[in-house]
């Protein structure tokens, strides 16, 4: 497979074709096609076929591909259209702008990931101010469950009627 230097959610500027010089955030890329869908570029028009009551038919209007040597990545930090250059940090390889070095990857899934764990360490971390928040915590754990009065009504009914 190809790769491609382009990634789903980066914001790219196309650079041929009847949308040159418009700007979008990548939808979905195919590295086997080499091409990207960028949101609002290269509008098609599709005529959908209905397939049943809940998927009506009717004309619709999506993205279509663009080839990938049509865009280019914009730098999130100095708003440059940019080629990639490819760098080691941390061991790991990552993509960075040509003109100010920034990391193009910096918003991607293991950055979000990251964020998620700190969250929830912190929110772990801090205990209780007061000795009542204690408490409530407390009785709040250890207070049974109720069952639901309407499973208890079904069963006397259906019992009524049997005999």
């Amino acid at each position: 497979m190809n790769s491609l230097h382009v990634k789903k959610g980066d914001n790219v500027l196309i650079l041929a074709g009847k949308d040159k010089g418009k700007k979008g955030t990548i939808i979905s890329a195919s590295p086997k096609d080499n091409t990207v869908r960028v949101e609002g570029i290269n509008v098609v028009t599709k005529h959908v076929k209905p397939r049943g009551a809940q998927q009506p038919g009717g004309i619709s209007k999506e993205p279509g591909n663009v080839h990938v040597s049509n865009v280019q990545v914009v730098c999130p930090d100095c708003g440059k259209p940019t080629r990639v250059a490819h760098a080691i940090a941390d061991g790991k390889k990552t993509r960075v702008c040509k003109h100010c070095g920034a990391s193009l990857d910096k918003s991607g899934k293991a950055a979000a990931k990251k964020e998620k764990k700190t969250a929830k360490r912190t929110k772990k971390e801090a205990a209780p101010e007061t000795t009542e928040e204690v408490k409530t915590v407390e009785t709040a754990a250890e207070a049974p469950k109720k069952k639901p009065a309407r499973k208890t009504a079904k069963k006397t009914e259906t019992a009524d009627k049997a005999e």
